[in-house]
């Protein structure tokens, strides 16, 4: 079976790699270790980097990239993956490139040996700034076949499945983290967010009001979700069709943890105040114009979504 140790980094397509990257590390914190006309690579912390911006459409989701346990060798996932019936996969060399059900692209590489490997706050740095995240937490996307895209992620990736919401939600874990991946179910497939772990609390009033000034808002939050117990706020990216969520406080779970059945209620999903707005869910211009403009909030019911299959 395949042994993650975690989630390694997220691609996008951009359409102005030096305009996204530049954004991405003004209004997140984000480090930008390479920038050129093609490609740009972004850190939270010490790591290489945990985003990756590349030129390319469609814009959005490009990849999740995953890296191994030490225990488990890039020929060894090899073998796993030759062996799956169910895998649609390419060997790259450094990279073992695995296609789920939907299309969406995951890319699995070695373990990655730190050189200094002691804590963040033992080290010295001359370029990182104050205001960053810790590290990149997880991904969460929408999905039309959770059946199909659960067994990808525990059969072929060999991901734990850490909670149930209804028939809703599904929350995958490869370490202690409550989860490193999560799917809603969906009339249709999309990428829905990545996520930052930041510090505390203070740190989120910090970031949040830095965001704003940059003419961004929360399509959600501050929330406090009974899953996963953390602290959050999903800042709306339209240049990307994405959100990104800024989060503290994950629940940490014990080694032996069993799956729990949360019931599909406002107090599974915020246990501070109200379910998600439906523009939460959707990515089209409408729905970012409801959200923008607070119509829901001012009485107007956001249209339904014409879905073509």
């Amino acid at each position: 079976m395949l042994k993650l140790l975690k989630i390694d980094h997220v691609c996008l397509n951009v359409a102005d790699v030096r305009e996204a990257a530049a954004r991405y590390a003004l209004q997140f914190g984000l480090d930008v270790r390479e920038v050129g006309e093609e490609r740009a690579t972004l850190a939270c912390d010490y790591e290489p980097y945990s985003l990756e911006l590349v030129c390319g459409e469609p814009l959005g989701h490009a990849h999740t990239a995953w890296q191994l346990r030490r225990s488990c060798s890039l020929d060894e996932a090899r073998g796993h993956l030759a062996a799956t019936a169910d895998a649609n996969w390419r060997d790259e060399g450094s990279t073992l490139v695995v296609t789920d059900p939907e299309g969406f692209e995951h890319h699995v590489v070695a373990h990655r040996d730190d050189a200094d490997r002691r804590p963040a706050i033992a080290r010295q740095t001359t370029t990182l700034g104050g205001l960053r995240p810790r590290k990149l937490g997880h991904v969460n996307r929408l999905t039309a076949d959770m059946e199909a895209v659960t067994r990808f992620h525990t059969d072929v990736l060999g991901m734990e499945i850490a909670d149930y919401l209804g028939d809703a939600g599904i929350w995958f874990h490869v370490n202690a983290e409550h989860h490193q991946m999560a799917l809603v179910r969906s009339p249709f497939p999309h990428f829905h967010h990545l996520a930052f772990d930041y510090y505390d609390f203070g740190t989120l009033r910090s970031l949040f009001d830095n965001v704003a000034q940059h003419g961004r808002w929360l399509a959600w939050g501050p929330v406090r979700h009974g899953i996963a117990q953390n602290i959050c706020g999903y800042v709306r990216i339209t240049e990307e069709p994405l959100l990104v969520e800024c989060y503290v406080d994950m629940e940490q779970l014990e080694p032996d943890h069993e799956p729990r059945q949360w019931p599909d209620d406002r107090f599974s999903s915020n246990t501070w105040g109200p379910l998600p707005p439906r523009s939460y869910f959707r990515f089209d211009e409408e729905a970012v114009r409801y959200e923008r403009d607070s119509l829901e909030m001012l009485g107007e019911k956001l249209p339904p979504l014409e879905v073509h299959t």
